[in-house]
């Protein structure tokens, strides 16, 4: 059930707001004074909150610093006029999501809470995904099996934790694995990019400042570290951290206590720490950027996590993992993917690592039509790993065969003739040579879009023989060879004609009468 909060000091409109409010699955909390308001949010978790702007500081108490420590996933909607509209954009470099001018009407309240209803379901869901097929999403390789049983034993523990490298990697997931598996899973996790904060600002962001301590600050804040008190603070970038940073930082790890700026009083926290870089900290330790102590501090217990370039058979799990995770967000159903767009992404090496992955199944999926995303939905530089080589389909039998399905994904489902096709084999089957099991794109789901079986049924190496009869003892006649390496050739070409001869060595004529013979049908006719 979802909490949600409108205080403003409009009696008759907050009576109105209260009568009227239709959304299922909510629990509206009103308040007109600033009396009710404090015993109301101390009793209740709130999950998005309206607020005018005479309530956002009450006994020089920052309200959207007190909200965020109790709730830090909360949404928070200032109530503004045209007297107040800059302490409500002021409000929004504290904490606040956006700002709603008067006058307001029930209709626009009720949709901004549906979206964010939306928008924490699919994060609830996102997240029960990752807990289901943590390993399928990780890699099933020797080293990350070797990381994830490091992760098991520490993870109960408050020993801290450096995990190194490179960027997109998969720090923060893992980070987060971690506290989920730990005995503060209930707390709050805070991710903090150290390298995002002003140096003239870190201090005060991390630790907190008091009132009137620097010009600007109007009132008592309390800094991330006592945002994650109880959890984990998860520190990104460590090593992009000031020398001055970094002796707070290690004065806490040995006592785990802090000052805000401006104050005397040490404040203990029980905080875990979690450090993360994708810089060398033993080079930058020589080179007198990085504290000795503190990397020693930190480095309690190291994971390297690697590339994804490093870990291919994760792949296909991890385009299932980002269909479903954006499938909401986009609003598209994606069903198949074609085969050219199949082996360009297994064969892509990532630089970008899991993040770029991200960012190229989001392309892909806002282009994609009808359900299936193809080659020419791919970024650009994508789609060349297919087109630098002339792919053979294989004699498939029909078309399931070769899209995602509830079938394993077939380890002859792409061949080369050079030494690439070992290379893809590699990166669709995992290291010990058993297929790994690909969830159905298209499977039965709830109303919240996540799938109702459980995913690690399929995401896991299928331990019953399968049959594997060889498709090669199926001998197809030459026509239907033909009709597949044409249709393969126009997928790879996009669509061009002049190209597919070019590439095919045929006249346009010829092109032509193939179509017409082989019942090849194309959009837009004969154009």
């Amino acid at each position: 059930m979802m909490n949600i909060l409108i205080a403003d000091f409009d009696r008759k409109f907050v009576d109105e707001i209260q009568r009227s409010w239709s959304i299922a699955g909510t629990n509206l909390h009103v308040c007109s004074d600033e009396k009710t308001l404090m015993p109301l949010v101390k009793k209740t978790s709130i999950d998005l909150a309206f607020i005018e702007v005479p309530f956002l500081m009450i006994d020089n108490m920052d309200m959207i610093s007190y909200l965020k420590e109790r709730q830090p996933g909360i949404e928070i909607f200032v109530l503004c006029d045209d007297r107040n509209w800059q302490g409500a954009a002021s409000a929004i470099t504290r904490g606040a999501s956006n700002f709603l001018k008067k006058p307001i009407t029930l209709s626009l309240l009720e949709n901004t809470a549906r979206k964010i209803q939306a928008q924490q379901q699919n994060k609830s869901n996102t997240q029960l995904m990752e807990s289901q097929v943590l390993d399928s999403l990780l890699g099933d390789t020797p080293e990350m099996r070797k990381i994830l049983k490091t992760v098991y034993k520490v993870a109960p523990t408050n020993s801290s934790l450096l995990i190194t490298g490179e960027s997109g990697s998969g720090k923060e997931f893992l980070a987060n694995v971690v506290h989920r598996y730990s005995k503060r899973a209930s707390e709050p996790f805070v991710p903090v990019n150290c390298g995002a904060i002003p140096e003239n600002l870190v201090e005060s962001e991390l630790f907190g400042s008091k009132k009137g301590s620097y010009t600007g600050s109007t009132a008592d804040k309390k800094g991330l570290f006592e945002s994650a008190n109880g959890g984990t603070l998860f520190l990104d970038e460590v090593g992009e951290l000031s020398l001055a940073t970094q002796v707070k930082l290690l004065r806490f790890l040995q006592s785990h206590e802090i000052r805000r700026v401006g104050e005397t009083e040490a404040r203990y926290l029980d905080i875990r720490i979690i450090a993360a870089t994708n810089r060398n900290l033993q080079q930058a330790m020589h080179e007198g950027r990085f504290r000795e102590d503190l990397y020693y501090r930190l480095n309690t217990f190291h994971l390297q996590l690697p590339p994804l370039r490093e870990r291919r058979p994760v792949i296909p799990n991890l385009i299932r993992y980002f269909i479903l995770k954006n499938k909401e967000a986009q609003g598209k159903e994606i069903r198949d993917l074609e085969p050219a767009a199949l082996y360009a992404l297994t064969k892509y090496p990532y630089p970008g690592n899991i993040r770029e992955l991200e960012n190229i199944m989001e392309h892909a999926i806002v282009l994609s039509e009808g359900g299936i995303i193809k080659l020419e939905d791919l970024p650009e530089h994508v789609q060349e790993e297919a087109r630098e080589k002339t792919v053979a389909i294989p004699h498939i039998k029909d078309s399931s065969s070769y899209v995602v399905s509830d079938n394993v994904v077939p380890d002859e489902i792409i061949r080369d003739n050079n030494d690439d096709a070992e290379e893809v084999e590699k990166s669709i089957n995992n290291p010990i040579g058993k297929p790994i099991q690909f969830v159905p794109i298209s499977g039965t789901t709830n109303n919240a879009g996540l799938l109702t079986h459980n995913p690690t049924k399929f995401l896991t190496h299928n331990t019953t023989p399968i049959n594997t009869e060889v498709v090669d003892e199926e001998i197809l006649s030459l026509e239907e060879m033909e009709r597949r390496h044409i249709l393969h050739a126009l997928s790879v070409c996009k669509g061009n004609k002049t190209e597919v001869c070019k590439r095919l060595g045929i006249s346009r004529a010829t092109l032509w009468r193939k179509l017409k013979e082989l019942k090849i049908e194309m959009d837009g006719g004969e154009e």
